[in-house]
């Protein structure tokens, strides 16, 4: 259970740790959201030199990060909330980035995707919430063009139709690139707390989602994305 409530101090509520009432909202994704206004807990919103999310289109630094996935066949159960759609796992996959084991607790979304590339974001976004045993957080992020429908988006926009708390089935392997190149970088949470340390990987190539997956993402989410954050000393590795 130690690393459940090192998640809940990070501002990631699990099953068993319930999450304060939100007290904040997504902007326009350009202004500055200034949370720290809206609750002084919120400090390194604003004043934090690591921050998420940001433009991956002027790397520092080019290299193959080794990422590992176990991902397969998952059974979850879908969370709503203001400005949320989610799906709590189960136990039992993850994946492996710079030797460290992150088990898969939960994937969320956001209309448009937090990240962007050249200034350009893509329509929509799955952050692939992991963490370690220690509690520190590794996220994997999937972003989606308009395209074909992806089977595991119909279950999961199915799932939210029929409420919070359903019981959703489908690959997790479905919403991910079958060559897993990825931007690396350390960042933060993209909503509060803010919390730094976050272990970043955002895969360059995206997937595809349906006209009509969107819209019900984006009908359940809104603008739902932060305004991005500069990069400012840290390493951003891009694939080679």
């Amino acid at each position: 259970m130690k690393y459940l409530a090192s998640l809940a101090i990070l501002g990631f509520a699990t099953a068993p740790l319930a999450a304060a009432e939100k007290d904040w909202n997504f902007g326009d994704g350009t202004s500055p959201e200034r949370w720290a206004s809206v609750n002084a807990a919120y400090a390194l919103c604003d004043a934090g030199l690591n921050q998420s999310p940001i433009d991956l289109g002027a790397p520092n630094a080019r290299g193959d990060v080794q990422l590992d996935t176990n991902f397969g066949d998952a059974n979850g159960t879908i969370a709503l909330g203001e400005e949320k759609v989610q799906v709590d796992f189960a136990a039992g996959l993850g994946m492996n980035s710079g030797g460290k084991e992150f088990n898969l607790i939960q994937v969320h979304f956001h209309t448009p995707a937090e990240h962007a590339v050249d200034g350009e974001r893509y329509p929509l976004v799955a952050h692939f919430v992991h963490a370690t045993k220690a509690g520190e957080l590794g996220v994997l992020g999937v972003m989606f063009e308009e395209g074909a429908a992806n089977p595991a988006l119909t279950t999961i926009v199915d799932g939210v139709g029929k409420g919070k708390g359903t019981a959703v089935s489908f690959d997790v392997n479905d919403m991910v690139p079958d060559e897993l190149d990825v931007y690396r970088y350390m960042g933060s949470l993209t909503t509060p707390p803010c919390s730094e340390g976050v272990n970043w990987h955002v895969a360059e190539a995206p997937m595809t989602a349906s006209a009509e997956q969107i819209a019900a993402m984006e009908a359940n989410l809104g603008p739902s994305a932060r305004s991005l954050q500069p990069l400012g000393s840290r390493l951003l590795v891009a694939p080679e």
